[in-house]
Parts: structure tokens; C-alpha cells; sequence
């Protein structure tokens, strides 16, 4: 059993001091900035004052085309006077005047989208001007010291890096790593740096070759450098991680499909004298322009001006990236393009992620690159041997081998009997083949324990099972038209998220035609329904989340199951359908936690969700909305349920979902505010206002509230973790407040995974004799004081792989496998913010009482993540259900034409 985990995570060595760097700054100046603005705004006289200056193509196109230049800063289109451009030396004028003069060729012109137009020279002969003949002039550098460590610390004890280090560090990390080629078992990668959002990345470049189906197929090591602070803790963090990047050759989509795809374009640098070849990949968007009805080079893409500064070389037409992206991954003259691989694109050979002892590897070459500046955050040690709850034991004797089965079976009946009541379950199935409809109707028995053949045939495709206090009535009838894709509307005059308003309300009256009010209160529908892919042809016409809004007007949750294929299994599929309906009914319960003592036996669990849709949602209209769920174990009726905002009550949890889709429920937050506020800052004030109601809801009884911090930190600013004190919350702007206040037995938990932004690390274990893997645990530091814990969890049986196998060096030990997926189990971290320690105690008048220890209330979360029917989970079980809720945030454009009826109303 490994001891330990190391996260792929560095920090400032005290021992080192700042890590300084002489570098040279550029700022716009206001001169430069305001007339820039002026022409911008004489291009384009009947748009909108800019609340910036546009420019972050000329970014794009710095960062890309001028050598030395390290990162740009934020935002200096809207302030002159901030810093614009960072560089290790002075980038000469005669460099930086053309492209700003190539980027302004494309920004000062009418048509902004019309691709081809010759620079501004007129204003590269201005910007090179010197005296005050003119009003432009690009700026002089000026030298800085800047110390790529500079820290301030928060009042709770939080390491926050100064701003611009977000940007500024991961850059310098990120070429100073693509200088040092990374070597191992004779073989050599070598990196070029790609500038990101959210910091930085290093591809190995040229790509790598797999041979597969007679094809080739296109992958590069990938490694992500961010930086991120951790709550309470004295230094922030470089997360460095690693996986695969693949490459598209082929795309199995049509022109018009392609909504965006990122292409990384390596080009040499036009400039005589300087270096032939930039350390950086070019970031661009290829996709379909409506308007041209074409592949065209989209949003800031350098691309689009590349070929004006260099009209020697012929570089990629978008037109002929799209049809055959294998003819430039490998490069044609100096230039190469690769097409970054994401599923919506078609197959791939190559699987996803990178072994583990590969990891290892990198992360040793990251370290010595470091050192001596950044050194490796300590490694966590186990802080119990109790990882998990009181579940079956997986091996069972060999004369009772469906043993355990049996157990489990047992065990969804008695909760399906506790979520039902005395209701009878009411089931419509609505099939496509006939094969998926004699699966579900083999499984839901033997799921819940009943023989097979136990239920009657009580009609024509109707069936019936009676257990004890349960009644299950299934119904099967054809899907016919319901599951047909979604005729949204061609007319372009009305706002997208309108027409398929439109085309919702006529799904939700067509249900109503083919399908009577349930006669219970307890009501399901299962469909079947073709796979996403097959609707992606035609935008908006996947029918999922119109029958969903339509099943819940009429009282009916839902659950879908697709088409079968040769690709998973049917009775797996269909398993899963009736475990993810059970789920929805409520019928799911955490098992006896193992933690101590130390646990009140009447702790009840809260969780909050934020749910926040854009115009990107499901049904093409911005959402927000607070969700809460709450779970009792120890009360068998009703044991999970969540807050009904209206009512400001507790309900079943079913009963929540259906509120959820309601689409007359309005959003108090979008109400205009007397003071003028702004959209942000009046759902803050509704989301906080609900959240203390819980609170005060909660407070009767011992509770654990467990958030994302990540998720709900957009409502609730007071949870980044530069606002966080141990043991107090904080609202709006008031000063924070001993957590006991808002309940004597209250504990708070902060959960945050990466969720893409890796703002949690990476991590492998590792023990004696250079062993390297993974490990399921509670891992944290020894210090009892500690308040940050890793929650990990083990790898599914499915995905555990044969040892030795590589993807990027193969070793006489080993071989090179692309074409697996390497699995790699994610860490939870896991913030106990508040609980009852002998400070909060004492300070609420309770000195005496056993006080809390942190470590057990992290093992409690953790094994919360545990159930008998489902691997391990992402999250704990109460935060789960919150988030799965979302489905049913349903709004529509436009308020629905079809009153609300049936018992969900």
C-alpha cells in the first residue's frame, strides 16, 4: 500500500528568495491609446464606444511573430497606462510598427470578417515617426525589476500572487522548460510554448506517429502550467500538468458543423537577421462563417494577418485545412498547421491521458528545470486507513457468488418502498427497438429483487409488480413521433433561443396528445433516443430537453437511454437507466459512514449548486439558479430533498426536479433594482439572501453543508480563497461572522476539482523500490492545524491496464501503447472551513465539549464519494445530486404558450 501521493505542484523556495527577472515594459501610453480608439471608432461610426480597445488579435500576433517579447498584459485596451507588453529585450520598432499596422489593416476597416485587406502602412510610417509630428508613436521600453514571486498575504492566511503573475509566470515557466529538451531512455521531445487564457502550454512538436486502420494517426505530449492558490496555505502554486494532445486528420463532420475548432499554426519568423524559428505555436479558430457560408479563419486569429507580413510563403486557406488537415500536421514547406482533436470532430486512434510512471518522468524534468527557484510542494501522507463507508465486501464465497447481488437488490427495494410511500409507481416506456425494450423490462425485477417472471401482464404492453408496500406499473408503447428530431425554424429575423422556444412549446403540446396525466403522483417516463451525434447536423434538434420540460409539466420525471450499439453493452445501458431513475426518485441513500465517534449520529448533509447558463445552454437562454439538497440518513421517509425557493420550504427530492423545469417560476434577481445595480450584483444579493435562509433552516439539527467552491463562488464571492477564514463566513460586504452563528452544529466543507481550469494538481503515488501509481485515500499534511485535504479515489476495474505500457518513449521493459486510455483518477480537494474546534468552542460559550478534528470531517467527505451501486463518484453523494438537478433548469425565451397541468404543476 503506498504511504504517499506527490501533486505535480511547485511553489516559491523560501530558501532561494524572490525570483527576480530584468525585464523590459511597454505601455500604450494614453497619447497612443486614445488615438488608436479615435480610429477604431471612425471605422465604425454607428457602433458602440468600445469599452476597450481591441486588441487581442495584436496579442495573438505578437506573442507569435515578435521574438522576445514573453507576455502581454491584461487589460491594457481599456487603460493606456498599464503595462502592454513584457519582453527579456527590447523588441526593435521596426518589428513591432508592422504588425500593429497589419493588425490595425484588419480592425480600422468596415468589414471586419472580409479576410485578405492590406495593412496600415500609413500608420506603420506614423508609428515610426519620431519628434511630435504626429500623434502616434509607439512607446518607449522601459527596464523593470519583477519579481515573478511577489506575494501578498489575506487576512485568513491565504498566499495570493500579485495579478499579472497569472499570466506572466506560467509564460516564463513555459520557455524556460522549452529550452531544456526533455530526455528519457535515449530519446528526445522537444516543446514549443502555446499562449493560453488561463496561462500556458508546451506541445511537443513535431507531432508523434501512430500507424492504426491503415491510417496514420497525430499525437504530442501536452504540458499545462497554471498558477493557483490554496486555501490557508503560506505560498501560492505552479500546477504543471501533463496528458496527450492529438491531432485531427480527418473530420467527419460537414463545413457547416464546424463551429469552432483551435489550430495551432508554426510558421518562421519574416524578420531578416533575427531568429529563424519562434519557441511559440500560434493559437487560431478555424470555423464556419454563416454569414459567407465558408471555412473561415474566426474570432482573433493571428492567421488572418500572418500572409501580410510574409507574402513569400504560402500558408494554410482555411477551405483547405478543413478538407485535408493530414497534409499540413506534417508541415508543407516552412509551415505546419495542426487541427487540435476534440470528439465532436469524428475518431480517433490515439486514447486520451498519460500513463503514470510517464508522468513521473516529466514531472522530474519540471522539478530540475525549477529548481532553484520554484521547489516541489510536499508530498501528503495518509491521514486514516478508513477510506471508505460500510459497503458489501466485493468478494463473496464461491457457493454463493450472486450473494452480494442479492444484498444489493434487497437494499434499492427497501429505498424505492421509502421514496414510493404507499404511491404506486407509475411507468411509461416509450421504445425504439425492440431489443432495448426487452432489456428493460428483464432488468427492473431483478434490480429490485423480485423473481424473474414475477410481474403480470395486467393490458396490452402493460405490466405490474407488487413487493411488500412497493406497486410498479410499466406501460410500453412505441416512441413514434415524440422522439423525432426537434423542426426548429429557418427564420433568421427572430432571436435563436425564440425559435427553439417555439419548437419546445410544440414538443411539450405534442406530448400532451400522445401522453394522459399520470393517475400517481409518483410518475416516470424511460426513452429511447438516438445518440447526440446523430442530431448534430441540424442545430437545436436534439428532442431531449423539450421532453423533459414537457414530462415535468405533466408531474412525470425522465429518464433516457440511447440506441443500442456494438460499442457498450445493452444490459449495462439499461441498468444504468433504472439506477439513474431510482436516483431521481430519491431512492438512494449514502451507507454508514466509518469515520469515529466524534460524528454526531443525527448529522444531516446540505449541498448547494449553482446553476448558470449563457446563451450556450441547453435551450439557447441564460439561467441562473440556486440549488440545494439535503440528505437524512437517519429519517427513512423523505431522507433527500431540496429547497423549494418559492415556498421557502423542504421537498421531496422528486418534487424539487419538477419545480426546476417549471417555467412560470421567475427569477427574483432580474428585477430592477432602485440603486441601479447591475445583473451580477442583484443575483449575488439573491443567492446570499437564499442561502442564510437555509441556513437558518438548517440550524435545528447538526449539518455538514458541502459547496464547490469553485461553482458557487460566482454567487458567493466571499468563497475564493482570498476572502476564506477559518471558521467564519462572510456576505456581501459585511465583516465575517463566527460560524456558529448561523447554526451551533454546523460544519462547512469546500470541495474543488480541476473543472478544466486545473486549479487542482495532478498527482501519482509513488513508495519504495520506484514504484509509481495510484492509490485511493485521505491525504494531507501532519500539521494539526491542517485544513486542506486530497481525496482520492480508486480506478474503476474497467480501466485498469496491463504495467509497462508507454505512449511516448517506448524502453526495452516496455512498449508503446497510443491506442489505450490511460486513466488517471482525479484529486478532490477538500477544504474543512469551518467546524468545532477548542477556539470556536470556547468563543461560542462551549469550553469543554470534545472539539472537532478536521482530519475526520475530510474523511467523512471522502467517503461520501462511496456507494454500492456506482464507482466511485466525482463528487460526495449530497453535492452530486444537486448537480445532476441542473438537468431540469429549463428557461425558455419566452414564457410557454401551454399552461402548466398534472401533479408536477
Amino acid at each position: 500500500m503506498y504511504q504517499t501521493i506527490r501533486v505535480t505542484a511547485y511553489e516559491p523556495d523560501p530558501a532561494h528568495g524572490p525570483w527576480q527577472e530584468e525585464l523590459q515594459v511597454m505601455r500604450l501610453g494614453e497619447q497612443l491609446h486614445t488615438e488608436l480608439t479615435r480610429r477604431w471608432e471612425q471605422a465604425h461610426p454607428g457602433a458602440d464606444r468600445p469599452l476597450r480597445l481591441p486588441v487581442k488579435r495584436l496579442n495573438s500576433l505578437l506573442l507569435g511573430m515578435a521574438p522576445g517579447v514573453l507576455a502581454t498584459g491584461r487589460n491594457a485596451g481599456t487603460d493606456g497606462r498599464l503595462p502592454w507588453l513584457y519582453a527579456h529585450e527590447s523588441v526593435p520598432h521596426e518589428v513591432l510598427a508592422p504588425l500593429v499596422a497589419t493588425w490595425a489593416g484588419g480592425v480600422f476597416r468596415r468589414d471586419d470578417d472580409e479576410e485578405g485587406s492590406a495593412g496600415d502602412w500609413e500608420l506603420e510610417d506614423e508609428l515610426l515617426a519620431e519628434g511630435t509630428a504626429t500623434a502616434l508613436g509607439l512607446p518607449a521600453w522601459e527596464a523593470e525589476t519583477v519579481d515573478l514571486t511577489e506575494t501578498a498575504m489575506s487576512v485568513g492566511g491565504t498566499a495570493e500572487p500579485l495579478r499579472r503573475l497569472y499570466s506572466l509566470l506560467p509564460e516564463q515557466v513555459a520557455l524556460r522548460l522549452a529550452a531544456r529538451p526533455f530526455k528519457a531512455h535515449g530519446a528526445t521531445l522537444r516543446f514549443r510554448v502555446v499562449s493560453t487564457g488561463s496561462g500556458a502550454e508546451l506541445i511537443s512538436w513535431p507531432p508523434q506517429r501512430y500507424q492504426r486502420r491503415k491510417e496514420t494517426w497525430y499525437y504530442s505530449a501536452q504540458v499545462k502550467i497554471t498558477v493557483h492558490t490554496v486555501p490557508f496555505a503560506p505560498r501560492f502554486r505552479l500546477h504543471v500538468s501533463t496528458g496527450v494532445r492529438r491531432w485531427a486528420t480527418r473530420l467527419e463532420l460537414r463545413p457547416h458543423q464546424m463551429s469552432g475548432a483551435t489550430v495551432l499554426l508554426d510558421a518562421p519568423l519574416p524578420w531578416p537577421g533575427g531568429p529563424g524559428r519562434h519557441p511559440r505555436l500560434m493559437t487560431n479558430t478555424l470555423g464556419y462563417d454563416r454569414r459567407r457560408r465558408e471555412i473561415a479563419w474566426r474570432r482573433h486569429s493571428p492567421a488572418l494577418l500572418v500572409p501580410e507580413l510574409d507574402i513569400v510563403r504560402r500558408y494554410p486557406d482555411p477551405a483547405e485545412l478543413f478538407t485535408s488537415p493530414d497534409k499540413w500536421i506534417t508541415g508543407r514547406g516552412d509551415i505546419a498547421a495542426g487541427i487540435v482533436y476534440h470528439p465532436k470532430l469524428g475518431s480517433h486512434e490515439v486514447g486520451p491521458g498519460l500513463m503514470p510512471r510517464e508522468r513521473a518522468e516529466i514531472d522530474g524534468w519540471v522539478e530540475e528545470a525549477l529548481r532553484p527557484v520554484l521547489r516541489r510542494v510536499a508530498d501528503l501522507g495518509r491521514v486514516t486507513r478508513r477510506n471508505t463507508p460500510s459497503l458489501l465486501p466485493r468478494s463473496v464465497k464461491k457457493e454463493k457468488p450472486l450473494a452480494r447481488e442479492a444484498q444489493l437488490a434487497l437494499r434499492r427495494q427497501a429505498a424505492l418502498g421509502r421514496a414510493l410511500g404507499s404511491r404506486p409507481l407509475e411507468v411509461e416506456v416509450l421504445w425504439q427497438s425492440v431489443e432495448t425494450r426487452a432489456a428493460l423490462l428483464a432488468e427492473l425485477p431483478k434490480l429490485i429483487g423480485l423473481p424473474l417472471g414475477s410481474g403480470r401482464e395486467i393490458a396490452d404492453d402493460a405490466w405490474q409488480w407488487r413487493a411488500d408496500a412497493i406497486e410498479i406499473n410499466v406501460r410500453m408503447r412505441p416512441a413514434g413521433v415524440l422522439l423525432s428530431p426537434l423542426p426548429t425554424s429557418g427564420n433568421r429575423t427572430r432571436r435563436r433561443a425564440a425559435r427553439l422556444a417555439d419548437a419546445i412549446n410544440d414538443r411539450c403540446a405534442l406530448a400532451d396528445e400522445h401522453m394522459e396525466p399520470p393517475r400517481s403522483s409518483a410518475a416516470l417516463v424511460v426513452a429511447e433516443i438516438a445518440d447526440k451525434s446523430q442530431f448534430a447536423a441540424q442545430p437545436d434538434s436534439d428532442p431531449k430537453h423539450a421532453l423533459r420540460l414537457a414530462w415535468a409539466r405533466q408531474g412525470r420525471i425522465s429518464q433516457f437511454v440511447n440506441l443500442p450499439t456494438a460499442a457498450t453493452s445493452l444490459e449495462h445501458r439499461v441498468r444504468w437507466t433504472w439506477l439513474d431513475a431510482f436516483r431521481q426518485l430519491g431512492a438512494i441513500s449514502p451507507p454508514a459512514h466509518r469515520v469515529s465517534a466524534g460524528i454526531p449520529g443525527d448529522l444531516q448533509y446540505a449541498a448547494l449548486w449553482m446553476v448558470r447558463y449563457t446563451a450556450h445552454g441547453p435551450t439557447r437562454c441564460p439561467a441562473r439558479r440556486l440549488v440545494a439538497v439535503r440528505v437524512r440518513p437517519q429519517d427513512e421517509p423523505g431522507a433527500i430533498e431540496g429547497w423549494d425557493a418559492e415556498r421557502s420550504t423542504w421537498v421531496p427530492y422528486p418534487q424539487l426536479l419538477l419545480s426546476l423545469a417549471d417555467g412560470n417560476v421567475r427569477d427574483r434577481w432580474r428585477r430592477q433594482d432602485s440603486d441601479g445595480d447591475g445583473v451580477d450584483e442583484r443575483w449575488q444579493r439573491e443567492a446570499q439572501r437564499q442561502i442564510r435562509a437555509l441556513l437558518f433552516q438548517l440550524r435545528e439539527q447538526p449539518t455538514l453543508l458541502m459547496a464547490n467552491s469553485a461553482n458557487l463562488r460566482q454567487c458567493w464571492p466571499r468563497l475564493s480563497n482570498g476572502f476564506l477564514s477559518r471558521d467564519m463566513l462572510g456576505f456581501g460586504a459585511e465583516p465575517d461572522q463566527r460560524l456558529t452563528l448561523y447554526g451551533s452544529d454546523l460544519r462547512v466543507v469546500l470541495v474543488r476539482d480541476a473543472n478544466s481550469r486545473e486549479e487542482v494538481p495532478e498527482w501519482y503515488a509513488h513508495g519504495a523500490d520506484d514504484r509509481i501509481g495510484f492509490a485511493e485515500g485521505v491525504w494531507g499534511s501532519t500539521e494539526p492545524e491542517n485544513r486542506v485535504f486530497a481525496s482520492t479515489a480508486s480506478t474503476p476495474h474497467t480501466a485498469v491496464l496491463p504495467k509497462g505500457l508507454r505512449k511516448l518513449i517506448a524502453t526495452s521493459e516496455s512498449r508503446t501503447a497510443p491506442g489505450k486510455t490511460a486513466w488517471n483518477p482525479a484529486q478532490l480537494e477538500v477544504t474543512v472551513l469551518g467546524c468545532l474546534t477548542e477556539k470556536a468552542l470556547t468563543e461560542s460559550d462551549r469550553a469543554g465539549t470534545t472539539p472537532d478534528r478536521p482530519a475526520e470531517w475530510a474523511t467523512l467527505t471522502h467517503q461520501l464519494r462511496y456507494h454500492d451501486d456506482y464507482p466511485p463518484l466525482g463528487r460526495p453523494l449530497p453535492l452530486h445530486l444537486a448537480r445532476l438537478a441542473a438537468e431540469y433548469v429549463l428557461p425558455l425565451a419566452e414564457a410557454p404558450s401551454v399552461p402548466a397541468t398534472g401533479a408536477g404543476s
